[in-house]
């Protein structure tokens, strides 16, 4: 019933927001919503972006996810104005110049949530290449059940070095690569930070705590520094994956099931 309900409202808001445009003046508030709607054909529609997008790198910047700036949305005259359920939904509507409607998606909490996602953007920018949502669906859940995993203990990190973060089971990831066949050790923690002060104070110490077979980073540039960070924990396989089909919840997702599908088949030879 909820998702049927969301799926009303969105296509409420799509009817009362697009009729009058082919390409409405759309401004998007976070990177991965960039992707997604320039997935779905309507790239071209973008006119501003958050401060953080490196996929629009010409167009004006609107401020942060977190804290979109009005004055710069306002001047773009937008008629759709899309950001993440990440920021605060008082400050976001406030952002929102008169006439123009606005929507706050999900999707970084589960792979449902990506798929209904990247359904409501297809619905609100109408798009042409909304069967591309179904061919996804079938997509990443078919790899995720051939990427030849064996239940291995995996810990989830962005990096080695600064703040690393780790992803358990309540984040999109977490859920990805659990329906991949792994067993993610991090599971009742959605996004933990390893820092002095946290919890988990450092990285031998969430090893220590978590007992990975594999730690997959999302950072190929960290690998170095992964193995030397780590080199007191012998046996811990470091597998660095390519962040940008990752970090951004979409379509990119299935390039990275390929990926890991491609190391862990390489590894049973």
């Amino acid at each position: 019933m909820r998702y049927v309900s969301r799926l009303i409202a969105v296509w409420l808001l799509a009817m009362a927001s697009v009729q009058a445009a082919e390409c409405p003046r759309i401004v998007s508030q976070s990177p991965y919503l960039t992707m997604a709607i320039e997935w779905l054909g309507q790239g071209e529609c973008i006119v501003g972006v958050s401060r953080y997008d490196a996929f629009k790198p010409k167009l004006p910047r609107t401020g942060g996810v977190m804290d979109p700036d009005a004055k710069a949305i306002a001047a773009l005259k937008p008629e759709l104005v899309i950001g993440s359920d990440m920021a605060d939904e008082a400050a976001f509507a406030a952002a929102v110049p008169k006439g123009a409607k606005a929507a706050r998606m999900g999707g970084f909490n589960s792979m449902f949530e990506v798929e209904s996602m990247l359904e409501d953007i297809a619905l609100l920018i109408q798009s042409s290449e909304g069967g591309k949502v179904a061919s996804f669906r079938r997509g990443w859940f078919t790899r995720a059940k051939n990427t030849g995993a064996r239940g291995e203990r995996v810990l989830l990190l962005t990096a080695c070095s600064g703040t690393p973060y780790s992803y358990g089971r309540k984040h999109v990831l977490g859920d990805l690569f659990f329906a991949a066949g792994f067993n993610v050790v991090e599971e009742d923690v959605r996004v933990r930070a390893v820092r002095a002060g946290e919890a988990v104070a450092d990285l031998p110490a969430l090893i220590a705590k978590t007992q990975p077979d594999i730690v997959f980073t999302f950072n190929r540039a960290a690998d170095t520094e992964c193995k030397v960070v780590l080199e007191a924990t012998p046996g811990v396989k470091i597998i660095p994956l390519d962040g940008d089909n990752f970090l951004n919840p979409g379509h990119r997702m299935i390039d990275g099931l390929d990926e890991v599908t491609r190391i862990m088949r390489a590894q049973r030879k």
